[in-house]
């Protein structure tokens, strides 16, 4: 294919900023004036911990040469300065989760580098205690102040509200592909607007605005501020080196995506060879998560976690007893790592018949035995619906994880007939231990489809990090306190 484009010496259009650029553009200016306050902040709060409320300045520190005429007065603009090399205002990093936090921690600590050596380099005395608070008191604020920033702008986002409007060109399947994955995370300010294709049928899920050597013009008329490039696109380089010149002087955003879904940001690097950008992909870390150095983790976190709840497990126990009078653990055979079968122990949260009538319930709904669940199972007792409410059925799983049979995070374990309806790349799941908390339950839990638990189970296992292990038993307490999904 040949895209019909403008000549490279042809001036380009420019494009005035869009709306949502001049709204990112405020959210900016206010991310900015809260970063100068909470700096600010930490550095009074810092003079009034290490030398006194009582006085401004304190009575012991020189005016002249003192904590607040001088270092005041420097360290706070030599931070900012800091931050603002690091990209912490960037509109690529800002409100976008990891990228935002790594440039303040970067930032911070060159900061606190500067300052520490500028101090040395001319003799300054510098209370070693203010430097630590200051320090201490900022970064923490920093980060919860940008927390609290990317809260509101996540849900303006799913509001429909600092949307960036995005073209897509390639060829069908990989642009189905990416806006179902930007579908599902709303909160990220992506929305497709139309899509350049060569060919597509009627069901194709998102408008079709010309063919793709039309990109560019399509996002003019469609007012959209993004030129995502998907697999597929052109035929050669220069026509996409030709889309680059075309966008010159716009306020177009042009992003290149390769054809990996799902593969997690430190597995991949950047390498400019012979000006093409080769992309290395490091393999998948399964490997890494039965390393011995997890094992431990998980069996001494257990232990802890069983001191720290056993009045809990006592009062849950004495609850399912005088509910009903059955059993008050439930043994169920679930699959474990490479197909072993083992033993899972559950408090019972459901009549003492509920597996038999398993069959029947999945047989009248019509549905496949894969994850089936139901959001008013008529087998869950009154105090079963509380425990499955706050997952407190799940603590004597924490046995499992001291025996080595499951670990704190994996995928959730399940039984031989699930397992049995495995697509071929689910076997993968089975590669590493099965968790007490994963990837899907703190997206979704229940009421995530059969396909996106698959497909985070999948990610988990190929992209693990002990970083996202505790990471995910972070969002898992969030999740249970919340009650999300959980039937």
């Amino acid at each position: 294919m040949t895209a019909v484009l403008a000549s490279p010496l042809a001036p380009a259009r420019p494009l005035l900023k869009s709306g949502t650029a001049r709204r990112l553009a405020r959210v900016r200016a206010a991310v900015v004036t809260l970063d100068v306050l909470a700096l600010v902040l930490a550095a009074v709060l810092a003079v009034g911990l290490k030398f006194g409320f009582a006085t401004w300045p304190p009575a012991d520190v020189d005016r002249l040469t003192g904590v607040p005429l001088v270092d005041f007065g420097w360290v706070v603009p030599t931070w900012l300065a800091t931050l603002a090399l690091a990209g912490a205002w960037s509109p690529r990093t800002l409100a976008r989760g990891g990228d935002e936090l790594k440039a303040l921690v970067r930032g911070s600590l060159a900061g606190a580098g500067v300052v520490a050596m500028a101090a040395y380099l001319v003799d300054y005395d510098m209370s070693r205690g203010y430097f630590a608070l200051t320090w201490g008191i900022g970064t923490t604020g920093l980060l919860l102040e940008r927390y609290a920033v990317r809260r509101v702008v996540a849900r303006l986002r799913r509001n429909h509200r600092l949307v960036n409007r995005m073209v897509v060109v390639g060829d069908p399947v990989a642009v189905s592909e990416l806006g179902a994955a930007l579908a599902r995370r709303p909160d990220l300010g992506y929305r497709v607007v139309g899509a350049c294709v060569e060919a597509s049928d009627p069901s194709f899920p998102v408008p079709v605005l010309g063919r793709p050597g039309a990109a560019v013009e399509a996002c003019r008329e469609h007012h959209a501020d993004t030129l995502l490039i998907a697999s597929g696109s052109f035929s050669s380089s220069v026509d996409l080196r030709q889309v680059g010149w075309e966008l010159e002087d716009t306020d177009i955003d042009l992003i290149v995506v390769p054809n990996l879904i799902d593969v997690a940001g430190p597995r991949i690097r950047l390498r400019p060879v012979a000006g093409l950008p080769f992309v290395h992909v490091e393999p998948p870390q399964v490997a890494q998560a039965l390393r011995r150095g997890k094992a431990a983790f998980d069996r001494v976190g257990a232990g802890l976690l069983l001191l720290l709840f056993a009045p809990v497990l006592l009062a849950v126990a004495v609850a399912v007893k005088l509910d009903d009078g059955g059993p008050i653990l439930y043994r169920h055979r679930r699959i474990g790592l490479d197909g072993q079968e083992f033993g899972l122990w559950k408090f019972r949260s459901m009549v003492p018949d509920a597996a038999t009538r398993h069959a029947a319930l999945v047989d009248t709904r019509g549905e496949s035995p894969l994850l089936f669940k139901l959001p008013a199972d008529p087998r869950v007792t009154r105090v079963g619906a509380v425990l499955r409410r706050w997952s407190l059925d799940e603590l004597p799983q924490l046995l499992n994880v001291l025996a080595g049979q499951m670990s704190l995070v994996g995928p959730r374990p399940q039984v031989a007939a699930e397992v049995a309806c495995y697509s071929p790349a689910m076997h993968r799941r089975l590669r590493v231990r099965p968790g007490m908390t994963g990837l899907w339950q703190v997206s979704g839990r229940s009421e995530l489809t059969a396909a996106d638990a698959e497909r985070l189970d999948l990610s988990y296992v190929e992209n693990w990090s002990m970083a996202a292990d505790l990471a995910i038993l972070a969002r898992t307490a969030r999740a249970v306190l919340r009650g999300d999904g959980a039937w």
